[in-house]
């Protein structure tokens, strides 16, 4: 009788012994890997039923991106994560739109043998989904993410302070979300482009009566909106592509606070020269 094959994905040395112990006490062929590295040259070389894989291994999204590669590259393979502790319910669904469960540590080898061959014999029919670039989401979601983001900000006192009207408080979104998304599609290696958009916004922010804490505030909240736009669209996110650029996203929203710094102390310059 052909014995299971498990790829066990844990860099703890202590943690992976045992696990492999336990693993192969139950009947299971284990190949331990205690590195992404050492776990994603395995997926392409090896062939496996499962993967049972530590959600931190030591960072956050290792453990991601171990099941992201088996799932693309073995398919049909019973992958499963670990995790110390309950995570957050976004982290979760994340995880198991990739993964077929995660498991709370501490649990009982013969627990999961017991997940693992139930899973095993009554395997996922997995529905094809459109798969989706975050500039492709953000741009058909520009306006929920404008409504995400002006919903947050009503609810700060620090910026309600200062009485605006509806357009504007948000007329700068759609181009600063407009140049978010063009960022998106440029090549990796190409050079990112000035945000002449966000230059204006600080500048007509200072003649609003912000602060610099006020506009820094704004941009942390549109970065939290952008981000709650993805979360709403996690089932038809392309996967292979949304770590570069969440990446990417974080680095224009900081590029974005920048030149709206710098339009901002031009338009102090200006008054202060009156």
């Amino acid at each position: 009788m052909n014995k299971n094959k498990v790829l066990l994905a844990e860099d703890k040395d202590d943690v992976r012994v045992a696990f492999q112990e336990g693993l192969e006490s139950q009947g299971f062929v284990v190949a331990p890997a205690a590195s992404v590295s050492e776990a994603l040259r395995l997926i392409f070389t090896e062939s496996f039923d499962v993967l049972l894989s530590d959600l931190y291994m030591p960072d956050a999204c290792d453990g991601f991106t171990v099941v992201n590669a088996m799932r693309h590259t073995q398919p049909n393979a019973v992958t499963l994560v670990l995790s110390n502790y309950p995570v957050l319910q976004a982290a979760m669904t994340a995880i198991l739109l990739q993964a077929d469960q995660v498991l709370v540590k501490p649990i009982a080898f013969g627990e999961i043998a017991e997940i693992i061959h139930k899973k095993l014999s009554n395997p996922l029919v997995r529905a094809t989904m459109n798969k989706e670039r975050v500039a492709s989401i953000l741009e058909r979601d520009l306006q929920a993410t404008i409504q995400n983001w002006i919903s947050r900000v009503e609810h700060t006192r620090e910026l309600t302070a200062i009485a605006l009207s509806y357009q504007e408080r948000t007329g700068h979104l759609p181009l600063l979300l407009n140049d978010l998304v063009r960022r998106l599609r440029l090549p990796p290696d190409a050079q990112s482009p000035i945000s002449r958009a966000a230059y204006e916004h600080g500048i007509f922010r200072r003649k609003q009566g912000y602060t610099v804490p006020m506009v820094v505030e704004e941009s942390r909240i549109l970065q939290v909106s952008i981000f709650n736009t993805l979360q709403n669209n996690l089932g038809c996110v392309d996967f292979g592509t949304v770590l570069l650029d969440v990446m990417t996203i974080a680095d224009e929203v900081d590029s974005q606070l920048k030149q709206a710094m710098l339009g901002f102390m031009e338009a102090v310059s200006v008054n202060s020269a009156r």
